[in-house]
């Protein structure tokens, strides 16, 4: 009788946590404030912070575990900026396609066991087709294996402070040991900018040139909104539509996290909302 009623405290007060998450216009990426309410499913969430200080903005269960679907794919494309920065690989540096990654669900390039792909197209497939097959293969090429290269993923992630992240897998597909937060994924998109500058460019992208063909993207909000450089969209079925959208606008930097969507259309317009609403709070740099 008493462990049930310890549980339905807990369950009670879990509630009510999460009842009280929602919007700020004054704290850090880092901190959790007082918000705006929560989201309206278990698998919405979404923040918006302010690019040059790194103020939120607005949040509705950053911080509560969520399914990164492709949006895992920042992180892999982190490390490989990473690599390219050391001197590792070149963008001319080829990837040869394991049997493994090959294999992948889609979305895909559908490579053969045995082909390579250049860092250059890999970086373009992963940014504009989300391939699967590519993001395995680029993380057995740095990590040894994926399972390696995930570890480094989420060691990674530990030291730009993103708390509530574990990556299992480079590529996003379903694992159930593979979470994150809005608040992780905001903090992965800054980083991105800040740390690679040089590279950035690619998350512009909406299509690129592979065996002759167009390959086109899925982020339509690149087209949407003034200043949009990026980042990435995602979704599997259990994660519902996510997108980590990056705007540049006039010295004014913003990052916007839209996590659950129940459609990639309103995940789209929720994302567009969010920058219409804040982006004239943002500080100029």
């Amino acid at each position: 009788m008493f462990l049930h009623s310890v549980v339905k405290f807990v369950a009670v007060l879990g509630l009510t946590l999460s009842v009280a998450s929602g919007c700020t216009t004054a704290t850090s990426l880092d901190s959790v404030g007082a918000i705006t309410p929560a989201p309206t499913t278990e698998k919405s969430a979404a923040i918006v912070v302010d690019g040059s200080t790194g103020a939120v903005l607005y949040q509705a269960g950053a911080d509560l575990p969520r399914i990164p679907a492709s949006l895992t794919k920042m992180m892999t494309l982190y490390l490989t900026f990473e690599a390219l920065q050391s001197g590792r690989i070149s963008k001319d540096t080829q990837i040869p396609i394991s049997a493994r990654a090959a294999s992948q669900a889609p979305s895909k390039l559908g490579l053969k066991p045995g082909r390579t792909i250049d860092v250059d197209t890999a970086i373009k497939a992963l940014v504009v087709k989300s391939a699967n097959d590519v993001a395995v293969a680029l993380a057995e090429y740095l990590g040894g294996t994926e399972e390696q290269f995930a570890a480094q993923m989420t060691a990674k992630g530990r030291q730009l402070g993103m708390r509530g992240t574990i990556f299992h897998n480079a590529s996003g597909l379903p694992d159930a040991q593979q979470i994150t937060t809005a608040r992780d994924m905001a903090l992965l998109g800054l980083s991105l900018r800040k740390h690679y500058p040089q590279q950035y460019h690619y998350f512009g992208a909406q299509d690129f040139m592979f065996d002759g063909k167009i390959i086109r993207g899925h982020n339509r909000v690149l087209a949407q909104l003034n200043g949009a450089d990026g980042i990435k969209t995602g979704y599997v079925r259990a994660s519902g539509f996510n997108i980590v959208t990056s705007i540049s606008d006039n010295g004014r930097q913003l990052v916007a996290v839209v996590m659950g969507g129940e459609t990639a259309r309103q995940r789209d317009a929720q994302v567009v909302s969010l920058v219409n609403a804040y982006l004239p709070q943002v500080a100029h740099k």
